[in-house]
């Protein structure tokens, strides 16, 4: 979908077209609970998160100003209720979840828990690009969008939050051709 078309989508749910909103809701569902996931760290909870997110964006769509930055928006409240559910549940975010571990002898999870706790390592905005990109598959196109950045920005970022996970790995021993080997 182009901005442009998106922008009438905001503009027809912000006159109480529920079709469009259900339509926005279908576009940024999943890339906002991978965004809470990054934060969040359990998938349960990314879901309620991202039901809270939309509730709220229904609530006060019509607020928003600038139609063309929807997603920005959207992102905003998706971080501020995650935040809020971390404070409320008291929850610090943990490591990764082994729903991402990929099966296999326990030298296979322990380097999978060292992967887990490298990414869980990254500053909040490094770990969201990584967790959009690399566990829910987001393209650098999609991440640019719902993160209102550069393609440039996603591509540099992301380039940077790699280079700190393979310093991570490899101050816990864990190095590159370690990780071919295994994959062989």
């Amino acid at each position: 979908m182009d901005s442009n078309s998106e922008t009438q989508l905001v503009e027809a749910a912000q006159n109480g077209h529920l079709e469009s909103f259900g339509a926005l809701y279908e576009r940024y569902h999943s890339p906002m609970v991978a965004l809470a996931y990054s934060m969040l760290a359990d998938r349960d909870l990314a879901e309620d998160a991202a039901q809270e997110v939309f509730a709220a964006a229904c609530r006060d769509i019509g607020s928003l100003k600038s139609k063309d930055r929807f997603a920005a928006w959207l992102a905003g409240i998706c971080r501020n209720i995650s935040r809020q559910m971390l404070r409320a549940n008291r929850l610090k975010p943990a490591a990764l979840s082994d729903e991402h571990v990929v099966p296999g002898h326990a030298e296979s999870r322990d380097r999978g828990e060292t992967v887990r706790r490298a990414v869980w390592s990254l500053r909040e905005a490094e770990r969201e690009l990584i967790v959009l990109r690399y566990f829910d598959g987001f393209s650098q196109a999609q991440i640019s969008q719902v993160l209102e950045l550069s393609p440039q920005a996603v591509n540099g970022r992301l380039v940077r939050a790699k280079r700190k996970i393979a310093e991570y790995l490899k101050r816990n021993g864990i190095t590159g051709d370690d990780h071919e080997t295994s994959r062989q």
